[in-house]
């Protein structure tokens, strides 16, 4: 396949708001040993896309200047020691930047097939969403059926899947969200409840049905900090991915010891390539399938052109979103 010398990419030209992203054009990157070059169809738009845009989330040093964590799309070149893939592959895959371009290098090791049933543009959603939900909920939240699962932000792109995956796994799964009608989908993917939390007080409605959450999975921060203290049955995991509402926060943690809760977190884009490694298999192994069986999904809410960026993190901003938000070099 003859490979073009350059191609359309979105650059960061400063910190700051969406209209910093603007279309630019860059030599084709070049694959080192064990990676792949991906030709992409579709890049999924995240939270930290955002917040590198602002200045907040600078990506590791090896890695692309370019935002864009996820990308599916037809491998198109391999770097030496690949041999589970070849040209013409169709794979979705997690980049540690990058994605937000016609062209995108990946580590071999962290592509995986696009599942079938599913088109080559929605598997952008999934390996960002899959990749979190089961590191956090299932490795390090140690997530078991019959178990009480709560997630907050539970119709963002993270949300949708952790709430169907809990559910396909068997676990009982509640979910907060910011209006009536994001609750009614998070109970539509499977949620037993899901409160508004404008509007409710979810603390106090789980535990009136529940001995409390085991598992806690929690984007939000700030004040729900303590909330989730309050929410958690004995031994509970509670697992923060994000701070949208702040980091710092005065917390009582008395009823930690009380308890004997485990207060953790993890992010993805820095951890080692191993652990990379052993999570894309964990996810090939078991969510795989569930994808293949139509239990569990990408919610996909809107495709932008590469060069409507700005307007995907306009959406991306306003929180007016459910499920995914990609773009379409």
């Amino acid at each position: 396949m003859s490979l073009p010398a350059t191609m359309q990419c979105i650059e960061i030209s400063k910190p700051g708001g969406p209209e910093v992203l603007v279309e630019s054009e860059r030599p084709l990157p070049q694959v080192a040993a064990g990676q792949v070059l991906i030709k992409v169809s579709a890049a999924g738009v995240n939270r930290p896309d955002v917040f590198q845009r602002q200045g907040g989330y600078p990506p590791p040093p090896d890695a692309s200047d370019l935002p864009g964590l996820e990308v599916s799309g037809e491998i198109v070149a391999c770097g030496e020691a690949v041999d589970q893939w070849q040209a013409g592959d169709q794979v979705c895959a997690l980049l540690n930047g990058g994605g937000y371009a016609q062209y995108a290098v990946a580590e071999a090791a962290l592509c995986l097939p696009i599942p079938r049933g599913l088109t080559t543009v929605a598997a952008a959603g999934l390996p960002e969403t899959t990749f979190t939900v089961w590191h956090n909920v299932f490795e390090r939240g140690a997530l078991q059926k019959g178990e009480v699962f709560l997630v907050h932000g539970g119709t963002s792109g993270i949300g949708t899947i952790a709430i169907q995956l809990a559910k396909a796994r068997g676990a009982r799964v509640f979910a907060t969200a910011g209006s009536e009608e994001k609750c009614r989908k998070c109970e539509e993917l499977g949620a037993e409840k899901a409160y508004n939390y404008r509007k409710e007080d979810f603390v106090s409605a789980i535990k009136e049905i529940t001995k409390g959450a085991n598992v806690i999975l929690d984007m939000v921060g700030g004040d729900y900090v303590q909330k989730n203290i309050r929410v958690a049955a004995p031994q509970c995991r509670i697992i923060s991915i994000a701070f949208l509402r702040g980091a710092k926060v005065e917390v009582d943690l008395t009823p930690m010891m009380l308890k004997q809760l485990v207060l953790t977190g993890s992010t993805l884009r820095s951890q080692a390539l191993e652990n990379k490694i052993r999570i894309a298999a964990g996810v090939r192994e078991n969510v795989w399938p569930l994808v293949e069986s139509g239990k569990v999904a990408p919610l996909i809410y809107r495709t932008f052109k590469l060069g409507e960026a700005a307007q995907a993190h306009q959406l991306m901003e306003s929180n007016r979103h459910i499920g995914k938000i990609l773009l379409e070099p």
